[in-house]
């Protein structure tokens, strides 16, 4: 068995956070459903600004309003403005990692989607474009 990428939600902005809540990242509701990703479906978190890997919970956002939120003790992880990435793994056979391809969705400032992708193949094109923004 081998644990793959299922999908990623690349560098979207905190909008929020909410130390008091119980817990969990809110996800605008157009990027769980790019992403395939479902409310209460375990995700990992990783900030880009401070290097802060850690898993949490999906709760689901209004649909368009970008938010990206972390609630709970996940909130004191980031900051708002900071830049994340977003991911969901699963675990499959041998043979079914032969043939996995992750949904990959890529955001805009506003955390609009500006691009989706299915598979991984295009890696260099995704470095290219974060060595652009740094």
């Amino acid at each position: 068995m081998r644990t793959m990428l299922r999908s990623k939600i690349h560098r979207a902005r905190v909008t929020g956070g909410n130390v008091s809540y119980e817990g969990s990242i809110t996800i605008d509701k157009l990027l769980l459903e790019a992403a395939d990703i479902l409310p209460y479906e375990m995700v990992h978190i990783l900030d880009v600004n401070n290097g802060n890997r850690f898993q949490t919970y999906a709760m689901e956002g209004e649909a368009g309003s970008g938010d990206i939120i972390l609630n709970g003790a996940a909130a004191r992880m980031v900051a708002k403005g900071d830049i994340v990435i977003i991911l969901t793994y699963s675990t499959v056979t041998d043979e079914e990692a032969k043939h996995v391809q992750p949904r990959l969705v890529y955001v805009d400032a506003n955390n609009a989607i500006r691009e989706q992708k299915i598979g991984g193949h295009g890696w260099m094109d995704d470095l290219t474009e974060t060595l652009k923004v740094l």
